[in-house]
């Protein structure tokens, strides 16, 4: 596996590549890597001639200092599983080569609704520091597939709407969550939960599948049904006195808007965020 540091030299490397006819696929992570982000090295393989994946915790997506200073840093045992996984290139900048001119955000990319809503509410500021480094990532890398996770959801989305708005010429490939045996979506964060939360913290898959047999059950699904179901799953979060309850919320699919009008092709994602043991947890599933 090689390991690049700055942009010029990724640049550099790709151009080669490109020139050679290889497909690039990519994978932007911020380390603390576990099998969902394997799995997204394995994904690209599958479907590129060449695999990057980038390490890099960037400081602007986090609106909580005190949870920046915690992001887990675990870059041997990371190195590790890339080259397990036979990712090819892996792109490891210092913040001073991606903020050379400090965090200042200059890109005029809106998002609306999409960055204000959900995580938006919760954590001010953190779509745009996501994106500000994406679009530069992007532009690095160019790479012809990007591979990004569905457990972040709401973040692919507006991924996506980033890679509208820029006219890059890079394909956004959602990948399926990856659980661990039981249920609890694999996540960088778990391993700061003790052995407690841990245990408990499965609920919140327990309560997705939950909301998604309940929508199915429905000979017909309106708005007003679709209101009841999200309303009694956040309440039996909240009933349980480990969680500190952020949203539950089932939204349309494709826009995240609240679902108004119900047809039988309108597409459904239900969506979690809650804080157990000091740890803020989020999980999706597609209904």
């Amino acid at each position: 596996m090689q390991i690049i540091n700055t942009i010029q030299d990724i640049q550099n490397q790709i151009f080669e590549l490109k020139k050679q006819g290889k497909k690039i696929g990519f994978a932007p992570t911020m380390g603390a890597l576990h099998e969902g982000h394997v799995s997204l090295i394995r994904h690209s393989r599958r479907e590129n001639d060449v695999t990057v994946c980038s390490i890099f915790v960037n400081p602007t997506q986090f609106n909580d200092p005190k949870d920046f200073a915690k992001y887990p840093i675990t870059l041997e045992g990371d190195m590790q599983q890339l080259i397990a996984a036979k990712c090819d290139i892996l792109f490891l900048p210092s913040v001073a080569e991606m903020y050379p001119k400090g965090f200042k955000n200059a890109s005029a990319l809106d998002f609306g609704f999409l960055a204000d809503t959900l995580e938006g509410e919760w954590r001010p500021g953190h779509f745009a520091g996501m994106a500000q480094i994406v679009e530069k990532l992007l532009r690095a890398v160019t790479p012809d597939r990007l591979y990004m996770g569905q457990k972040d959801y709401q973040q692919a989305m507006i991924c996506s709407d980033l890679i509208r708005q820029t006219k890059l010429r890079t394909k956004l490939v959602l990948c399926p969550i990856k659980r661990e045996k039981d249920g609890l979506a694999m996540s960088s964060r778990n391993v700061r939960l003790d052995k407690k939360s841990r245990a408990k913290a499965v609920e919140i898959s327990k309560l997705l599948r939950s909301v998604k047999a309940s929508i199915r059950r429905q000979s017909t699904v309106d708005s007003q049904r679709i209101a009841d179901v999200e309303h009694r799953a956040f309440d039996r979060l909240t009933s349980l006195p480990e969680f500190k309850v952020e949203y539950v919320a089932i939204r349309n699919a494709k826009t995240l808007k609240p679902v108004k009008t119900v047809s039988q092709t309108t597409p459904l994602v239900a969506l979690v965020a809650a804080w157990i043991g000091g740890v803020r947890l989020i999980d999706n599933m597609l209904l």
